[in-house]
């Protein structure tokens, strides 16, 4: 069921329904159609190293990737696929390889004679980039098309006879100077990239394509992937999707930034073929993979029965974040609602009784945490807590934090026995998840919280709003913060979507809270920490992304500050809230011409202090100055130990010894005036 112009892209918003696409084969690996998700990764060695490619190329097929891709810079490094292709197949594996190709169609000649697939970059395939800014006729735009058949074409046809597969592997920043006159380095302009060349593969009767979307910006990357199956879908096309996160980087960051894109498509049904790319040994990208490809074919199998056909009122294409009132809590001055970044709101596992062990955690956090402080805490009531404690805790921890959500898990209590909010404590948010329960539960509880002088916070069904709840909800004296009920029959994403969408049907613009606190599902006990990170980053990325959430809560990943933590470093790698430094590293590959891993730490060490700063790290003068995209400064590979540094996409320092090219960068940051002395913040 297609939900009108609110998700044109996929079946179903509220419900997880794998997209219908063609079945394209890779060697022996047929992808797409109902065949499995599959896994990809690439090389990082010298492509002249025929021995250590083979080796790693082994090693990979061996952890579980079954789609390997290794770079060909130029028509030497294509002849020497050959020989690696021989050894490969020597040595029994059997996974189908993938030549890389950038700017020389001379390379994708040679490359197709011996690898599965190849792979082109639209933006500079047929094109030199030169940043120029031009004005196009339609007849010089029609020029400018044609010249691209000429140049395509005879790959196309090369394929064709050969029985090759290939990917139209657009990305985010490297888009042609005609693209980028026209539509802008935008989503649109990735997908109309895109679509230029499918034209023309299909002009010839060929469909042998797979199709990728990617940026380092997890909300660009999606909005893409969207974008070019909606004008596919105009067009009856119907390519599979190989989907990832490009430059994602190194360590958790990283692994947040390529969940929160490949995992909010893969719930949408979107994706055929995966990619995790990590600045890391490549054999690390598969198991994340793989725990990603477990989640998608379980949502698939366990897709909702129920129909929802709400509109959402939203524009899935174009982010904008979802209106929502303004809620002040007391004399904080502290505010929620869309004037507002989302706030991060941090529970403590501590019984309320052990008020002094809350505050000692509490400030231990606070000394700790560099990139941003806990703003709100989270306390649990029960049958057995003292009440007395509360007004204890809510008067011994003024100004540590903005505000304090009470978890009012008692069975049986009647809501006049909440404790009045006294002045000069800090202001509590009484939060019930019985509350709506029934509409006289509902309005009691209200009007206790109107005279108790407390913010309420609700639990809401995703499918229970109706006039009566709506009617409720608008007259209340404060207005509620609203969150989904656990207990709620569709997946959590779904159900915030509806429950965003019932608001807006009733024209309530009541701030939303996003609170993961379920248990890690689809994994082995000694995998849990991964799969809370990627469940975390699934559930309250997609939401950010898509613009809705104003509170938002991990309540699972352990410690105080390790839920605080791991919020902030998801609302940063949603681009909802910028606490630290941005860092875009590619993932290296045979192009790479120093040590990226390294050096990669070097570049954090340095700067990593640097509160909304956006640093590229590229390996190559392919992932730079284009792929850096949205990047404030670039630090890229221009030769054997000689590195560029750029402010935006503009060279400004050139072949500097790698020996000093980190310090160089630290002195033009400073000359930009983006430096901050490492012992201020």
């Amino acid at each position: 069921m297609i939900l009108g112009k609110a998700a044109p892209y996929c079946a179903s918003r509220y419900s997880s329904i794998r997209r219908f696409s063609r079945v394209v084969n890779i060697g022996s690996i047929a992808t797409g159609g109902e065949n499995p998700v599959r896994i990809q990764s690439m090389t990082t060695t010298n492509t002249l190293d025929v021995k250590s490619t083979v080796e790693q190329t082994i090693e990979l097929a061996e952890a579980g990737c079954e789609i390997v891709r290794i770079t060909a810079p130029n028509v030497r490094a294509a002849e020497a696929l050959g020989e690696i292709s021989k050894k490969v197949r020597s040595a029994g594996i059997e996974v189908p390889l993938v030549a890389d190709i950038h700017f020389m169609p001379s390379a994708a000649m040679e490359a197709v004679k011996h690898v599965e697939k190849v792979r082109i970059n639209p933006g500079n395939y047929a094109d030199r980039k030169k940043f120029q800014i031009r004005e196009y006729s339609e007849s010089q735009y029609e020029e400018e098309l044609d010249r691209l058949y000429e140049s395509f074409s005879p790959l196309v046809l090369r394929c064709m006879e050969l029985g090759r597969s290939l990917r139209i592997g657009t990305n985010h920043g490297s888009l042609s100077d005609r693209i980028m006159n026209r539509f802008g380095d935008t989503p649109r302009g990735m997908a109309e990239s895109a679509l230029e060349f499918l034209r023309i593969a299909r002009f010839h009767g060929y469909h042998q394509i797979i199709l990728s979307m990617k940026s380092s910006n997890p909300k660009v990357m999606i909005q893409a992937y969207r974008l070019v199956v909606s004008m596919m879908n105009e067009e009856d096309m119907h390519y599979p999707l190989h989907l990832g996160v490009t430059e994602a980087g190194d360590g958790e960051d990283a692994r947040i930034k390529s969940s929160i894109g490949i995992g909010s498509l893969l719930l949408d049904g979107l994706g055929d073929t995966i990619r995790v790319s990590l600045t890391e040994d490549p054999v690390h990208e598969i198991p994340v993979a793989r725990d990603l490809v477990r989640r998608a074919h379980a949502w698939w199998r366990n897709k909702s029965k129920k129909s929802f056909s709400i509109d959402e009122k939203i524009d899935p294409f174009s982010y904008s974040r979802r209106s929502s009132k303004e809620v002040s809590f007391g004399l904080s001055k502290f505010s929620i609602g869309d004037r507002n970044p989302p706030s991060a709101l941090v529970p403590t596992d501590h019984p309320l009784s052990d008020c002094q062990e809350i505050i000692r955690e509490l400030a231990s956090v606070q000394v700790q945490s560099k990139d941003a402080r806990v703003e709100g805490l989270m306390v649990v009531i029960t049958q057995s807590s003292d009440l007395s404690s509360l007004q204890t805790l809510a008067c011994s921890i003024v100004g540590a934090v903005a505000f304090m959500v009470v978890l009012d898990e008692r069975e049986d209590h009647e809501c006049d026995e909440i404790p009045v909010n006294k002045p000069g404590c800090v202001p509590l948010i009484w939060f019930s998840p019985r509350a709506c329960s029934d509409e006289s539960s509902l309005a009691r509880f209200l009007t206790f919280c109107e005279v108790a002088g407390h913010q309420p916070a609700l639990a809401v069904p995703a499918d229970r709003l109706n006039n009566v709840y709506a009617t409720l909800l608008a007259n209340a004296y404060t207005a509620p913060i609203l969150t989904l009920d656990p207990n709620s029959s569709v997946n959590p994403v779904a159900g915030y979507r509806i429950l965003a969408a019932s608001l807006s049907h009733y024209n309530l613009s009541l701030p939303i809270w996003i609170r993961d606190h379920e248990s890690s599902r689809f994994l082995d006990q000694e995998d849990l920490f991964s799969g809370r990170l990627l469940d975390a980053s699934i559930l309250i990325g997609a939401l950010l992304c898509d613009g809705i959430g104003d509170l938002v809560s991990v309540e699972n990943a352990g410690s105080l500050n390790r839920n605080r933590g791991l919020v902030y470093n998801l609302m940063q790698g949603a681009r909802a809230r910028i606490t630290k430094t941005e860092f875009i590293a590619c993932p290296s590959c045979g192009r790479t011409l120093f040590d990226l891993q390294s050096t990669t730490q070097k570049v954090k060490a340095a700067t990593g202090h640097l509160k909304g700063v956006t640093i590229a790290v590229m390996g190559c003068i392919v992932n730079g100055p284009g792929e850096m995209a949205d990047a404030d400064f670039g630090y890229v590979g221009s030769g054997p130990g000689k590195i560029d540094l750029y402010v935006g996409k503009e060279r400004v320092k050139s072949a500097i010894p790698e020996s000093e090219a980190v310090d160089r960068l630290i002195e033009l940051i400073q000359e930009e005036n983006r430096w901050i002395d490492p012992k201020t913040t």
